[in-house]
């Protein structure tokens, strides 16, 4: 898997562009989703809910996606292949991954909107 950015500003900037006034609240939703999805996809781990991590992992990839974080987005489409294939062993390692990878997304998002 090759290393994708953190964060797309290109994507970022067309993102304000289109959202103006709208963008801070996007973003902070961002954010505040991708915790309870961070959560959810927890949940499905420890309840070996194969279908809820698949399901979990999709809505997050596309939100990343979205949003303009590919490595975080990549990462979930990651755990949704997991989920998909209901092979979990490796699960954790992936969500320690996103949680490390979202800290990071969080901190270049918190920097772009204070430009």
């Amino acid at each position: 898997m090759t290393e994708k950015p953190h964060l797309d500003d290109e994507a970022l900037a067309e993102l304000q562009d289109v959202m103006e006034d709208e963008f801070d609240v996007l973003m902070r939703t961002f954010l505040y989703d991708s915790r309870e999805r961070i959560a959810s996809l927890k949940q499905a781990v420890s309840e070996q809910d194969a279908e809820a991590l698949a399901h979990t992992a999709h809505s997050f990839k596309g939100s990343c996606i979205n949003i303009g974080a590919p490595q975080l987005g990549e990462l979930c489409r990651a755990a949704e292949s997991a989920g998909k294939e209901r092979q979990l062993a490796d699960v954790p390692a992936i969500i320690e991954t996103i949680e490390a990878e979202f800290r990071k997304v969080t901190e270049l998002i918190e920097e772009f909107m204070v430009r």
